[in-house]
């Protein structure tokens, strides 16, 4: 988008009504319902294209790398096929040239108070259900120097809180320094004038860089918050996945991770449905979330994608109705978790960052809460002083599953 604006075109992002000379969809190939919804925005546009609304439609991404020769077949009504990483291509598309100068220029699609910031593409790891190396190769670690000029960036325009992302956050620098660099490089990016918060996704059990609980626990904007993926419990899932980690160290990992950062919460994503679960491996999973009672968890029903391990070499033998009364009776567990950890913070009061107005509301977040994903927190739009991105100390007043009510103290 920095480089379209960069070459003079207007930039915007509206994937609600899209109407404008060129149009871009940037696409998903992780799960079923991502790609489902890749492919329902690609043919509203080809309407909208051909009634006229729109001049011509570009599509890349993951989804547009994985099957671009089966879906320009399919979809005839788009005018380039581009993979995950071709963004010169479309640039000169649009009568343009890359400027290779601003390759860390932002221009954001989030409120302009955060921002997501990527350090890494692909993954090593080859889990059997996953189709992100075969879309992304292999791991690519950025280096620290641009990832820090970009966060600095960030932060002369006004961004106060960055998401740290990658397909696995944990593994950062491993290709290069034969071990992990995270904890390394949240470091220099906690140093950086005007970022007050620094939220961690997508990290990996196995092998976890332990010295980086020492810098969630010692830096104050460094947030006490993990996202960590563990998918599983029961050891023959975890094996049949390629996990490369036991049950019993998981848990222990757990532990280590609570005991070095007091007040952690935990975000975590689990799947049923795998290809051999019994009822007594989700009967454990079960088990294991309520022991555990994370403060935030997805779960997901298992979905074949073409390619991978699990698609070449297992039979998809749990059917859909199981997958699906499974995901629901995990997700009701966590409902309950989730609604009691709530009511406990009443009383409380965070540091909250407001990010937007929502009818009679200002809605809001605390530390422990990434945008889109996790509780928010709603406070009366008759409170004086508050605006979009500014920070103040709300009080938890009530508590339901997934929103606090709260007031400034």
């Amino acid at each position: 988008m920095a480089q379209f604006r960069a070459n003079g075109l207007t930039v915007r992002h509206d994937p609600e009504k899209p109407s404008a000379q060129y149009v871009v969809i940037n696409t998903c190939g992780f799960i079923g319902d991502a790609q489902e919804e890749s492919i329902q925005m690609i043919l509203e546009c080809g309407k909208l294209k051909a009634q006229g609304k729109i001049g011509k439609l570009y599509v890349m991404g993951c989804l547009s790398q994985k099957y671009k020769a089966e879906l320009e077949a399919e979809i005839p009504e788009v005018d380039g096929w581009f993979g995950k990483f071709d963004w010169n291509g479309i640039v000169g598309l649009a009568g343009g040239d890359w400027r290779k100068e601003l390759e860390n220029d932002r221009v954001l699609t989030t409120p302009s108070h955060y921002a997501f910031l990527k350090i890494a593409e692909g993954c090593n790891r080859g889990c059997a259900y996953c189709a992100i190396p075969i879309m992304t190769g292999r791991y690519r670690s950025r280096s620290q120097d641009d990832i820090i000029a970009e966060a600095k960036l960030l932060a002369s325009r006004g961004v106060k809180e960055i998401q740290l992302i990658a397909q696995d956050l944990t593994y950062y620098g491993t290709e290069v320094a034969h071990k992990p660099m995270i904890a390394d490089l949240v470091k220099r990016l906690s140093d950086i004038p005007g970022i007050e918060w620094i939220r961690l996704h997508y990290g990996y059990p196995n092998d976890f860089p332990l010295d980086l609980l020492d810098v969630m626990r010692e830096r104050e904007n460094v947030c006490k918050y993990l996202d960590l993926a563990l998918q599983h419990i029961s050891d023959p899932v975890l094996k049949r996945m390629h996990r490369n980690i036991t049950g019993a160290r998981t848990v222990e990992l757990l532990e280590r991770i609570r005991e070095s950062v007091p007040g952690i919460h935990l975000r975590t994503t689990l799947m049923v449905g795998f290809p051999g679960e019994t009822r007594e491996d989700y009967d454990r999973l079960v088990e294991f979330v309520r022991q555990q009672r994370f403060e935030r968890m997805g779960a997901f029903a298992y979905c074949e994608v073409d390619g991978t391990y699990s698609a070449l070499h297992y039979e998809d033998n749990v059917d859909d109705a199981t997958k699906q009364a499974r995901l629901s009776g995990l997700m009701r567990v966590q409902q309950n978790i989730s609604c009691e950890l709530n009511q406990r913070k009443i009383g409380q009061t965070f540091k909250t960052i407001i990010d937007r107005i929502e009818g009679d509301w200002y809605i809001g977040r605390t530390e422990f809460d990434s945008p889109d994903v996790d509780p928010e927190i709603l406070i009366p739009l008759s409170t004086p002083g508050l605006e979009p991105g500014r920070f103040c100390n709300a009080r938890i007043v009530d508590a339901q599953e997934f929103d606090l009510y709260a007031e400034i103290s």
